[in-house]
């Protein structure tokens, strides 16, 4: 993969060097940050707030696949993953700490590239880099970030919180990072076959975007604040729809109807999942990596939110004995059902 690049071998750096090079120029952001990378721990200083933290691993060969996936993309990716669990809390995200485990086919370059991504992440969402650690690796690129943020105790949304009646809202539109990797799995099978014919990507830059530079959805959390409402429970939507509707409901304790017309699919995401002879609201209901934000807010509050263009109301939420119901475009009625991501289903 690096083979025409110029190489650094890592070994000349040492781990310490190596996280000399890769963090020396990191500025800090945030007055939370008492005491960033260099010390036995971070020192955070929230001022008697809530704090959060969210861990996510990314294996290669299992999460990720570097045949299509730039490093740089991958580093902004393995940041907003995380960053969207502390939104999903309506917190406000403010560090990271990234780990990394890497095999002896990685340059110095390759690893640069990978924190290019990271730091691009850490600008955009202006939230500070503050440790992490290296170590080497047999099975192939390891990334894990831990996000770290914080939130007043009485904005803190769990997931318990629906109730009957409530609205169950999604920000965005879905399916299209689950289109997007089978676009990407169908070019890397024809570049094996033939490594001369380019990749046939023209037109579906947004549903590539989707699977390989996700963007967490910080902007809602504002809207949230803007707009005087306080969700009553919400989840980001990593493990698809259906899977992260039914967290809901089983910590609620409650049912749901979920309408299908109502479920929001772009244009290309749905033009493509035919393409696959794939239904496009399985993709949306199963695909997951979308990482929007599902969330139910009381009646009294559709109102402030009705006009909003990147949020769509998608159903309602029941009392336990009502099930939990997929409504389909014509009418029928079934069980809603959870097929996504099973993170031990070799």
């Amino acid at each position: 993969m690096f083979e025409n690049e110029e190489r650094t071998n890592i070994e000349t750096l040492g781990e310490f060097g190596l996280i000399d090079h890769l963090t020396k120029l990191i500025e800090i952001k945030q007055k939370s940050t008492i005491k960033g990378v260099g010390d036995d721990a971070a020192v955070l200083d929230f001022g008697g707030k809530k704090t959060l933290v969210s861990t996510d691993i990314l294996l290669e060969g299992i999460h990720f696949d570097l045949a299509y996936t730039p490093l740089k993309h991958l580093g902004y990716k393995a940041v907003q993953v995380n960053l969207s669990d502390i939104y999903a809390m309506n917190g406000t995200a403010t560090q990271v700490t990234v780990a990394i485990g890497l095999s002896s086919k990685f340059p110095l370059e390759a690893v640069e590239e990978l924190y290019e991504g990271i730091y691009l992440a850490c600008d955009k969402y202006n939230v500070d880099l503050v440790g992490g650690d290296t170590s080497s690796s047999k099975q192939g690129l390891v990334i894990s970030v831990t996000a770290l943020g914080y939130a007043e105790e009485k904005d803190i949304v769990y997931r318990n919180g629906a109730e009957e009646g409530d609205l169950i809202a999604v920000s965005g539109d879905l399916g299209g990072a689950y289109t997007g990797l089978q676009l990407l799995e169908r070019e890397k099978l024809v570049y094996l076959e033939n490594p001369n014919i380019q990749p046939d990507l023209e037109g579906k830059d947004y549903i590539i975007e989707r699977q390989l530079k996700p963007e967490a959805r910080k902007d809602i959390i504002q809207l949230f604040k803007d707009s005087g409402v306080k969700p009553t429970s919400m989840i980001d939507v990593s493990d698809g729809l259906a899977s992260e509707v039914l967290h809901l409901c089983s910590q609620s304790n409650k049912g749901c109807n979920l309408y299908e017309e109502k479920i929001p699919i772009d244009p290309m995401t749905y033009e493509t999942a035919r393409q696959f002879n794939l239904d496009p609201t399985v993709c949306a209901l199963s695909g997951g990596e979308d990482y929007e934000l599902l969330f139910t807010i009381k009646q009294t509050d559709y109102e402030k939110l009705k006009n909003l263009l990147d949020i769509s109301f998608i159903g309602y939420i029941t009392e336990p004995s009502a099930g939990r119901n997929l409504v389909t475009k014509t009418g029928t009625v079934h069980e809603l059902k959870a097929q996504g991501w099973n993170a031990f289903k070799q």
